[in-house]
């Protein structure tokens, strides 16, 4: 039996380290800023969205529009593809590509589920009559879930992009900093709607 492990067990190189910012990559460096500006565009509409609704008495409860139940398993979803991006993670740190490979295409689909799931209640919602014009809470809930939306879009597509390259034998270098950055985003989106969903979907 040989002992030269095969190609996609094969052990990633130890991250590399820098005096500024140690194991943290300029890469990740550069993520961690632009969540913490895009935290920052995402708090500014949950606060227009609390001004607007504390100064409307004719507020309706979200409760009684939007579908929670079917939110909550679309939320659940999301959460569960967090977790598939930390397998994914660990299995590319250790190395295994094949099998990140596939955690990846997992939390990508999860993402693809939610895209869908959302489609599905904008359709439902403006057949009842909830469309963009019609006042302040649905304006705000179409601005603010959609931008959300379009970050999971982008998600995906970062996803699937580092899953073809994790196939094709590239980011495991460096302690697979490039899927950890993936993994910074997609888990940035997946808190934010944590927030808005609760904001926007359950406080009464």
């Amino acid at each position: 039996m040989s002992s030269r492990p095969e190609a996609s067990y094969a052990a990633a190189p130890t991250p590399l380290t820098t005096p500024t910012f140690g194991q943290a990559t300029t890469g990740k460096v550069g993520m961690w800023i632009f969540l913490v500006t895009d935290a920052m565009t995402f708090g500014g509409l949950l606060l227009a969205y609390g001004i607007l609704r504390a100064g409307n008495k004719q507020w309706p409860t979200p409760t009684t529009v939007l579908g929670i139940p079917f939110t909550a398993v679309m939320t659940f979803v999301l959460i569960v593809s967090s977790l598939t991006m930390v397998l994914a993670l660990d299995s590319a740190k250790h190395g295994n590509a094949k099998q990140a490979v596939r955690w990846l295409l997992a939390t990508a689909s999860g993402g693809i589920l939610f895209l869908c799931g959302q489609v599905y209640e904008y359709r439902h919602l403006i057949r009842e009559g909830f469309t963009l014009p019609s006042g302040n809470f649905p304006a705000t809930f179409y601005v603010i879930t959609s931008f959300h939306g379009a970050h999971v879009f982008t998600g995906v597509c970062y996803l699937l992009i580092t899953a073809f390259g994790v196939s094709r034998g590239k980011h495991l270098e460096n302690g697979a900093n490039f899927v950890e950055i993936t993994g910074l985003f997609w888990h940035f989106v997946d808190l934010i709607w944590i927030l808005v969903f609760t904001l926007v979907y359950l406080i009464p």
